[in-house]
């Protein structure tokens, strides 16, 4: 088992900073969810920096409940009702993704607000190595990953009904303000001159072209949940970065895993890919324009993509850095992600750096 499906797959028991009162949710689950039937037991996810995640569990069925965290927030953040909106909107665009069964914005229930969706059962992969899957197989499941990428960047927001999901156009700037100003006014994880001067580079080096689509915004194998024997990808997972964006920030996030060191998140980093049977970050460059019906991408633009995306994961690994020096962080290894803010500042750099 990896060091990450160690640390955030699986359950145990509910933390003492999340608990809260059982019985007024199995009554609440007794008056929104169809079919359900107690008697509940309630477990915690280990994974899940941001929104704490439960499972619930009955004598017919498994459930899944997100809520927000206890404690003081930051504005915007933890947006449980986005997670939900966004749900119900793509299952009916035949995109994978769990059924949500209801939505409490009443605070006296559980003390913050949450949503209770579909447990689906398959596998997640924590390693973007593929280990458990044979070398020949490995390119089946990238090329399900890019195809599933490439049908949400496709789908119409209105039809979906997501027209007013967030603000079409200006995306990059748009984004680049809101993670600088994250940034900079989460005072108790402090300040880093990397950061301070992406913060200066990037709105000053946004490439021509704009376009809107509906962008997940955290789109990696471990939000993925693979069928149980096939290269197939039965949901996409943690929704609460998503809203209407740029395809190309979004898939460059994604393809983050090329560069990205293993010991942070998911990532295929020094790896040797041609022995994997992993296609080239090219290559699977190449595949998502082609679904998506677009040119090939030039590599400064591409470059300042990569370094947009590093740049916007160390802004939120400094909010989780954040969390822990007040005592507010969801997960147990949040203090391991926090320390991983310097070298993700530095990838986001050299990014800057190559284009130059």
């Amino acid at each position: 088992m990896s060091v990450d499906a160690a640390a955030n797959g699986g359950t145990t028991a509910v933390r003492e900073a999340h608990r809260f009162d059982e019985a007024r949710l199995a009554s609440w689950l007794q008056d929104h969810v169809d079919g359900y039937e107690g008697p509940l037991t309630v477990e915690q996810f280990k994974g899940g920096q941001s929104n704490p995640t439960y499972k619930l569990v009955t004598p017919s069925r498994s459930y899944v409940l997100r809520r927000k965290p206890p404690g003081r927030l930051l504005k915007g953040a933890h947006a449980v009702e986005r997670e939900a909106r966004i749900l119900s909107a793509l299952a009916p665009q035949g995109f994978p993704v769990a059924h949500v069964y209801g939505l409490c914005t009443d605070d006296s229930v559980l003390g913050s607000w949450f949503f209770v969706m579909e447990m689906i059962e398959g596998r997640i992969f924590w390693d973007a190595t593929f280990p458990d899957v044979p070398t020949g197989e490995r390119a089946a499941y990238f090329d399900a990953m890019n195809q599933t990428i490439a049908a949400l960047h496709q789908i119409d927001p209105a039809a979906a009904g997501l027209s007013d999901y967030g603000r079409p156009g200006n995306y990059f700037a748009r984004q680049i303000a809101r993670w600088s100003k994250q940034y900079l006014e989460d005072a108790d994880a402090g300040r880093d001159p990397g950061m301070d001067a992406l913060v200066e580079w990037l709105p000053a080096n946004i490439p021509p072209g704009d376009e809107t689509r509906i962008v997940h915004g955290d789109f990696r194998c471990d939000n993925m949940i693979f069928h149980a024997s096939e290269p197939r990808v039965l949901a996409v997972l943690d929704w609460e970065l998503s809203t209407l964006g740029h395809p190309l920030a979004d898939f460059a996030y994604h393809a983050m895993m090329f560069r990205m060191p293993p010991d942070i998140v998911a990532g295929l980093g020094g790896a040797d890919l041609k022995a994997l049977g992993i296609p080239s970050e090219a290559e699977y460059l190449a595949a998502y324009c082609r679904r998506t019906g677009r040119a090939l991408i030039s590599e400064a633009d591409y470059g300042f993509y990569v370094a947009f995306n590093f740049f916007r994961l160390a802004a939120i690994f400094h909010g989780i850095k954040g969390r822990v020096v007040r005592g507010t962080a969801a997960s147990a290894h949040a203090k391991e992600r926090a320390m991983s803010f310097p070298k993700l500042v530095s990838l986001a750099c050299e990014s800057m750096e190559a284009c130059r």
